[in-house]
């Protein structure tokens, strides 16, 4: 491994491991409200609090990258993920009852925040520790596998640590794996700055004009993508839910919910990673697929969503998750490797806004579907509505191709 490699291997280690303890907490916090609540809406709430937020910062966030740079914008946003986590470690001893739902979901919403600054820099510092344009799809790719091991190992961590230690200590530790990617960058990382490219000031610097630049076929993906995340992207916000009908209810039926769901999305981050360059030249392919396998599974966990079925409802749920995490990872690569470098930041959040944007309005549109007609209903009519869409892009559009930019 030269040393290049060994930079490129130390900033994934970091990153796996921040992320293992950012789904610890996520998971802990909300146990901690399903517990408090039973309510379905404040689980959708305490997930779109987290995505929602791109929306309003991954178009500022963006814009800031390619200003200001991509280092100094990762190493303050990484910052800001340590303090956010902090506050929901604190909120558990000092407060109770509605103040404490309060800071957790405050918490979650500037976790949300630093996060879209996170990975709009993050997404443009990769093409600087790379050492060529071939290098950089695999290398994205890699994020997504090490992004789902943590969610892999995150959840039942968080759980396994809300049952031995409590809420406020699960918090604390979970809070502390977020200083591990600051050092690495700040001390152990020295990424090629001469390559970056910033955009003036002005009007070429906003996000329309990235938006306008981009060209038709990212222009696509993203509206795909959008629409894609709102009817496919719900079981983030209603996880506890949905593994209390099909595992039971305690922590541990939680963590292993979304442990297989993070055993399908390393899956799929697998075979993306492997055909990586091939796939991001064809993204109604790529795209349309996912959809489609999203569908069928969210179809067939309706149908088994009962605890007499739970190894096939586990088996769908494998599937949710290498769909749905084929879909993002697809997404933020093909608007990197199909864009100048120059508005890469901003493409990423534009990424951002489409996937985690549609996922936060898809977590609140299910979870009041859910109370009028019943989850294994609602998973249904959702799965179908994908269905349909995945069928329709891969047939209208499957001659659709990306040309490749340089890093």
């Amino acid at each position: 491994m030269n040393w290049r490699e060994h930079q490129r291997t130390t900033f994934l280690v970091a990153s796996g491991l921040s992320t293992a303890g950012s789904f610890g907490g996520l998971t802990a916090k909300g146990w901690i409200l399903i517990d408090g609540s039973n309510n379905p809406l404040l689980l959708a709430l305490h997930f779109a609090v987290l995505a929602m937020p791109t929306l309003l910062v991954s178009g500022p966030a963006g814009v800031m990258t390619d200003r200001l740079g991509c280092e100094s914008v990762l190493i303050r946003s990484q910052w800001g993920l340590f303090g956010a986590g902090l506050l929901g470690a604190i909120a558990i001893p000092l407060t109770d009852g509605g103040l404490q739902v309060s800071l957790l979901l405050l918490s979650t919403l500037l976790v949300g925040i630093a996060s879209a600054y996170e990975l709009s820099a993050r997404n443009k510092y990769c093409a600087l520790l790379v050492e060529s344009p071939e290098q950089l799809a695999p290398y994205l790719t890699s994020f997504s596998v090490v992004f789902n091991v943590g969610k892999l190992v995150g959840p039942p961590l968080g759980g396994w640590l809300l049952a031995w230690t409590g809420a406020g200590t699960a918090l604390a530790i979970d809070a502390a794996t977020f200083l591990l990617p600051i050092a690495s960058v700040v001390w152990l990382l020295s990424p090629d700055r001469s390559r970056e490219q910033r955009s003036a000031p002005g009007a070429s610097a906003s996000l329309r004009a990235a938006w306008s630049t981009s060209g038709p076929v990212l222009r696509h993906v993203l509206r795909f993508t959008a629409v894609a995340c709102l009817v496919g992207f719900f079981h983030p916000g209603l996880a506890p839910l949905m593994a209390r009908d099909l595992l039971g209810p305690s922590p541990q039926a939680l963590g292993l919910f979304t442990s297989v769901l993070a055993a399908g999305s390393i899956s799929g981050g697998l075979v993306l990673q492997r055909h990586s360059r091939w796939l991001s030249q064809r993204p109604a392919l790529l795209l349309g697929s996912c959809t489609l396998i999203t569908a069928i599974a969210q179809l067939a966990l309706a149908r088994f969503s009962q605890p007499t079925t739970s190894g096939l409802g586990l088996a769908a749920t494998f599937a949710i998750g290498a769909g749905t995490a084929s879909l993002l990872s697809g997404v933020n690569l093909i608007s990197q490797v199909g864009s100048p470098m120059a508005i890469r930041g901003r493409m990423a959040g534009l990424g951002q806004i489409a996937f985690l944007g549609g996922g936060g309005l898809s977590g609140l549109m299910a979870a009041a579907l859910s109370l009028m007609i019943g989850l294994q209903a609602t998973m249904a009519l959702l799965g179908g509505t994908g269905l349909v869409l995945g069928l329709a892009e891969l047939q209208l559009r499957h001659r659709l191709r990306l040309e490749l930019r340089s890093a």
